[in-house]
């Protein structure tokens, strides 16, 4: 554990949250920024609050080292975005080979703003979510990405930011696995209770691995992973 804070980019999801933990694990404070972007799943804005919230009686750290929550508008990237994330369209291919939620300069933004109230807030450490294993190809997630926007904040704002990407390596299957391992079960069952990870936001339907319309890329890659990590744990239980 170390005195040097973190800001997590909480979004609601299930990445996010088991980053959270994460954090926690880690350091002494820990605060988590949120991005209103019009994201058609904009449940997920609702559903982190509910998770801050719940978090402590599933995992105790939380209590004396979870900080302050921030919520910032970015609007303006919605407006410009034209994708399946941010209007109501079908979920495709695009001309380009990349799925068309990806909204592109997403993560760039993200990280660049938390930096931004992270420097404010006297915060070193970033963390984030991305993965470039187990992921829908978008190019701002991948390692590459991440390591030289650290070098580009650092250089723009004279400071030695850290982008911890705790997940990067890590398919969904080891990402259930890692929320098993930092807080056992009652972890577990609030990802599964309190996230949200699916494109279209539907939390209508219950799932074995957590609300979600079914058919989506994410809902697709949260089931598939919530099941391998079951018959592992079966195989070795």
């Amino acid at each position: 554990m170390t005195d040097t804070g973190a800001l997590v980019l909480f979004s609601g999801g299930q990445d996010s949250a088991v980053c959270l933990v994460w954090a926690l694990e880690r350091f002494s404070r820990v605060e988590t920024i949120g991005f209103d972007y019009g994201q058609r799943h904009r449940v997920e804005l609702e559903v982190r609050l509910a998770f801050r919230e719940r978090l402590a009686g599933a995992y105790p750290l939380a209590a004396d080292r979870l900080g302050q929550d921030h919520l910032l508008d970015l609007g303006v990237l919605g407006a410009i975005s034209d994708t399946a994330l941010t209007d109501d369209r079908a979920i495709e291919m695009s001309a380009s080979g990349l799925p068309n939620t990806f909204v592109p300069g997403r993560n760039l933004l993200f990280l660049t703003f938390a930096a931004a109230v992270a420097y404010r807030r006297g915060l070193k450490h970033l963390v984030t979510g991305v993965c470039e294993t187990d992921y829908s190809g978008y190019p701002d997630c991948r390692d590459d990405t991440i390591k030289a926007l650290q070098v580009a904040i650092n250089l723009g704002t004279e400071s030695r930011f850290v982008i911890d990407t705790p997940l990067m390596r890590r398919d969904k299957a080891a990402t259930w696995g890692l929320a098993m391992a930092l807080g056992g079960q009652p972890l577990v069952d609030l990802i599964l209770e309190d996230s949200h990870s699916c494109y279209r936001g539907d939390r209508t339907v219950r799932h074995d691995w957590g609300y979600g319309c079914g058919a989506c890329p994410a809902c697709e890659l949260r089931a598939s992973g919530y099941r391998r990590w079951q018959a592992t744990a079966g195989e070795q239980g």
